[in-house]
């Protein structure tokens, strides 16, 4: 997504040919050298924030140096990372997409991560229960830990205060249902004629994002997006999901308080900064951003509910590549240790807007202290009572491109929901069809 003045832009144009941003330690002798890959996602200066974050480490850890290498999305680090591990030369670490984990594992790209924990003398449910439970599931694969929780986030509803005051809303009382949500954005939406000056709501849809959003949606519809203990099954023809997309849809083209077209992330921000948008539904790990940038009054809201409050978990885990040296592989542990100690993943999610996965981390001067002057942070943490996995399958990308391929036409008006539901469960059935033949070879 944008960073603040096109950050981002700068920084991939600074990148080195492979489009990655490199932020070298200190040279040394004897050190292990271990580099770090790393996806911006989200709104900010989080790879500056990266660059602060790995100098650090290298200052208090000599025997180690720490590279961290700028990846893109969470779709090109995937790529790039599988790459490295095919070339024979693997990252040490890596801040993967925890919805990943899961075909990574299946295809043996990851290190199980018990043996590190059992050196350190302690056990999985020790090492875990540092951790926000909710978490886990993205984490634990067939009961051993592949992936320690890092940056994580949960969709919020953020609301341009000042806009719902002059439209007559309480910003105090957000929307709780999908309902009264549609009643706000139909009184927030301004016409001059045929033309729309401001819209109620923004909801983005552009890879990633948009099968976030569609799990979010189908979740608070009461239903499923995936079969949780399974990497073979989608439910996308379901009736649950068709509700969601049609609630999606109508805001679009029949309350028309929505914006035609699949918006990308970085659009939707923007359209709720310069007040183009009077709310919008975003990743808490725009947060940071948006208290940076917005010249406005805001608040943040739990996702409102049509049969359930429920959202997806979201953001990245810190993962071990399969295939490193032994030295490497050490040296990268101490690494993920070190970022998601209490004070450091309170530090990280003070300066990007994810919450701190690590629950002592709430408990640190520094954050209690932020807290209490920007109480907007805890609304994603307090989200976490009703948060699930993120979806996670066998082949994750192309089985959930499937699906935004035709929420996409949706939106932009080429399909309707129930055809486009039925054509992206057709698909993710075939694409899920070899893992799905070979775990049926291997039942008694």
């Amino acid at each position: 997504m944008l960073f603040s003045r096109r950050l981002m832009l700068g920084l991939a144009m600074a990148g080195t040919m492979a489009g990655a941003l490199a932020f070298p330690a200190l040279a040394g002798e004897g050190l292990t050298e271990i580099d770090l890959f790393f996806p911006v996602p989200v709104d900010g200066k989080l790879a500056r924030d990266m660059g602060t974050l790995i100098k650090e480490f290298n200052e208090t850890h000599p025997e180690v140096k720490a590279t961290a290498v700028y990846t893109g999305s969470y779709d090109d680090t995937l790529i790039k990372t599988r790459a490295a591990i095919k070339a024979g030369k693997p990252p040490s670490a890596v801040i993967m997409s925890a919805n990943f984990l899961l075909d990574m594992q299946i295809e043996n790209e990851l290190t199980n991560l018990d043996g590190l924990i059992a050196a350190d003398g302690k056990t999985k449910d020790q090492f875990l229960g540092q951790f926000f439970p909710a978490l886990q599931g993205n984490a634990v694969i067939n009961r051993s830990v592949y992936g320690v929780p890092f940056h994580n986030s949960t969709p919020l509803l953020y609301i341009n205060a000042d806009k719902a005051k002059e439209a007559g809303l309480d910003p105090n009382k957000p929307p709780q249902t999908w309902a009264e949500l549609t009643d706000w954005a139909k009184k927030l939406t301004k016409r001059e004629g045929d033309k729309v000056t401001q819209w109620g709501i923004a909801i983005p849809c552009a890879y990633d994002y948009c099968g976030w959003m569609m799990e979010t949606l189908t979740m608070t519809n009461g239903g499923r997006y995936y079969n949780e203990e399974f990497g073979g099954e989608v439910y996308y023809d379901t009736p649950s999901m068709l509700g969601a997309l049609t609630w999606w849809n109508d805001l679009v083209y029949k309350h028309k308080v929505h914006a035609p077209g699949a918006t990308p992330g970085p659009a939707v921000s923007t359209s709720f900064i310069s007040g183009n948008a009077a709310m919008m539904m975003l990743s808490t790990g725009s947060l940071t951003y948006v208290r940076d940038n917005a010249k406005f009054n805001y608040k943040v809201a739990f996702i409102p509910r049509n049969v359930r409050n429920a959202v997806p978990i979201g953001g990245a885990s810190l993962i071990v590549p399969s295939g490193l040296e032994a030295d490497k592989q050490k040296a990268a542990w101490t690494l993920i240790k070190w970022m998601t100690s209490p004070e450091k993943s309170a530090w990280w999610s003070r300066a990007t807007g994810y919450f701190a996965p690590n629950m002592a981390a709430y408990k640190t001067p520094d954050m209690v202290d932020f807290l209490n002057k920007n109480p907007d942070a805890k609304t994603a943490v307090e989200q976490l009572d009703v948060a699930k996995p993120w979806f996670a399958t066998y082949k994750t990308v192309p089985v959930r491109k499937t699906l935004e391929d035709e929420v996409m036409l949706v939106l932009n008006g080429k399909k309707q929901p129930k055809e486009a539901l039925a054509a992206a469960q057709k698909a993710a059935d075939e694409t899920l069809k070899p893992y799905n033949a070979e775990t049926s070879l291997k039942l008694p």
